[in-house]
């Protein structure tokens, strides 16, 4: 992973992608600002007409679709002064807390949720039910309610959403004559054969800490169900429960099949090797389908996926899966906000039109457009593919870094925990799952 430089704040080597800081070369070319990692918003203080946001999406090719949105709602806002501030994915989560209580920008990039709804609660986002009343007929009921606070206020717009499921080269299946697996069973012994192939049977990279918690949350919905899952993000369940052992030990199977050096690399060197057909299979959200597209164009084609494999138990019925859903909102505490409010909500509005949404879509295809009014025949075999497993899933969940408290899946957090899981699978299951818990008791006490 590359290293942080202490005084400018940006990261130093590797390729520019979602999860690193632009570099300041990128910066320029595509005209934007690029904020320090202590994510302190140069916002305006002149009144009317201006609008400054905070960016997460970092990677190349949805900054692509940024600039595009950017530029259109320009032209259509003439009027409107815009300025965009983008922070790399993982810092812009690590801060989140300074930067709202601090001297955020009007708007900024978030998710749908539990992570919404916390900084709702704490009075760091304003409540846009206006702008939401303009733009509500455009987006379903399960979009609608993503967005909706335990005020029962409304504090974001939906704008895109993917599903994470396994990946891979239809190319590959066919030479080897692979099958899909249907169930967990079978998932083993594809990845014994492919090992026995000479193939790395499950791309994998987890230096940015968040990829292992997709894992996670599969096999916890497979294993435990819904309920468990929300219950155990929110505190309701416990880590020392045995229905968590379960899940390390099942996880414990899988490690094996797992790409050598695997806590070093990031998950666009990871989903290269699928691409390089080295690895056989992928797990990940759909958005990978962005660095495919950054590695060789021609490999889209080829890229298929399936849901992940079930067991034959209670909760395939379910079908549940994470669809994390990405939204715009209102900061509460922007120097500028009050003056910049009517050209704040204009902006988040802007972004509740299909063909804005479309724009992003565009630049990555792995963003599926939540508004209804966005032009189906625009999308791909493989979004359509990705709509129908979703609206077939009966429990939607947003991630586990999404569905939980900020302050219990950080870096210095969750992230951590499973990282040290992964490094030693074999290790005493027991005191680690009580160090989880212990982590979670001394937490401060979440009133929201």
């Amino acid at each position: 992973m590359d290293d942080l430089d202490k005084k400018s704040g940006f990261l130093t080597g590797g390729k520019v992608t979602r999860r690193e800081v632009l570099k300041t070369g990128v910066i320029a070319a595509a005209g934007l600002t690029l904020l320090p990692t202590v994510l302190a918003a140069c916002s305006s203080s002149s009144s009317g007409g201006k609008v400054t946001v905070g960016n997460n999406h970092s990677d190349a090719s949805d900054l692509a679709g940024m600039k595009a949105v950017n530029d259109a709602f320009t032209k259509a806002n003439s009027s409107i002064t815009l300025t965009m501030n983008t922070v790399d994915h993982n810092t812009f989560q690590d801060q989140i807390n300074n930067y709202l209580g601090a001297t955020p920008d009007d708007a900024f990039s978030w998710f749908s949720g539990y992570r919404m709804r916390f900084f709702a609660d704490k009075g760091l986002a304003t409540a846009i039910d206006d702008s939401w009343a303009n733009v509500k007929s455009n987006f379903t009921a399960g979009f609608a309610n993503s967005v909706v606070g335990n005020d029962k206020k409304v504090y974001g717009i939906p704008v895109d959403y993917y599903p994470w499921c396994v990946f891979y080269r239809k190319s590959l299946f066919s030479d080897k004559g692979y099958t899909v697996p249907a169930t967990w069973n079978d998932l083993l012994t594809l990845c014994a054969k492919m090992k026995t192939d000479g193939l790395t049977p499950f791309a994998f990279g987890d230096s940015d800490g968040w990829p292992a918690m997709g894992t996670f949350d599969i096999l916890n919905l497979r294993l435990n169900g819904y309920d468990f899952h929300v219950g155990l993000m929110t505190g309701a369940q416990k880590w020392t429960d045995p229905k968590v052992t379960t899940v390390f030990q099942t996880w414990a199977k899988l490690i094996p099949f797992y790409t050598d050096g695997y806590a070093g690399l990031t998950w666009q060197q990871a989903c290269d090797t699928l691409v390089r057909k080295t690895a056989g299979l992928y797990f990940l959200g759909l958005f990978m389908t962005g660095e495919v597209s950054t590695v060789d164009k021609t490999a889209v084609d080829d890229i298929d996926f399936f849901p992940f494999p079930f067991f034959g138990n209670a909760f395939d019925a379910e079908q549940a899966l994470d669809a994390p859903i990405d939204i715009w909102m209102l900061s509460a505490k922007s120097p500028s906000l009050q003056a910049d409010l009517a050209s704040a909500k204009t902006y988040l509005e802007f972004w509740a039109k299909g063909s804005t949404q479309l724009l992003m879509y565009a630049a990555n295809n792995g963003f599926i457009p939540c508004a209804t009014d966005a032009d189906q025949t625009t999308l791909s075999v493989l979004t359509k593919k990705a709509v129908a497993i979703v609206s077939k899933a009966q429990k939607i969940t947003q991630f586990l870094d999404r569905d939980t408290r900020p302050d219990f899946a950080g870096a210095n957090s969750m992230q951590s925990f499973l990282l040290n899981f992964l490094k030693t699978p074999t290790q005493d299951l027991v005191a680690f799952q009580q160090s989880i818990q212990d982590f979670w008791d001394k937490l401060p006490v979440y009133k929201g």
